[in-house]
């Protein structure tokens, strides 16, 4: 009967007293997502992702397209694109991390 009782007492609780929904994230733009990256830094290590995939993430983050794309010494992929009319330099770490400058 308790039980009961305070299942209907949930239920008749004002909506002000129950949780709120969590605020969706706001749509966000590849441009916009790409300025949130620029300032990840990027970590050296072994770096397992091909060209192509790089290519791809790169894309993703509002970089699609990528000019002199190459692994350094330190295993980070970097190359040069164009963003908002600015040239950019680009990266990838072996986490899949990406920043622009």
């Amino acid at each position: 009967m308790r039980v009961l009782s305070l299942l209907i007492l949930a239920l008749l609780a004002p909506a002000s007293v129950r949780a709120a929904p969590e605020p969706e994230a706001p749509a966000v733009a590849p441009a916009e997502r790409a300025h949130g990256a620029v300032g990840a830094r990027l970590k050296p290590g072994a770096n397992s992702f091909t060209a192509a995939q790089v290519r791809a993430r790169f894309s993703e983050m509002g970089f699609p397209d990528v000019a002199d794309l190459h692994l350094d010494e330190q295993g980070i992929w970097r190359g040069r694109a164009e963003h908002a009319g600015r040239t950019l330099s680009v990266g990838m770490d072996f986490r899949g991390e990406v920043a622009a400058e």
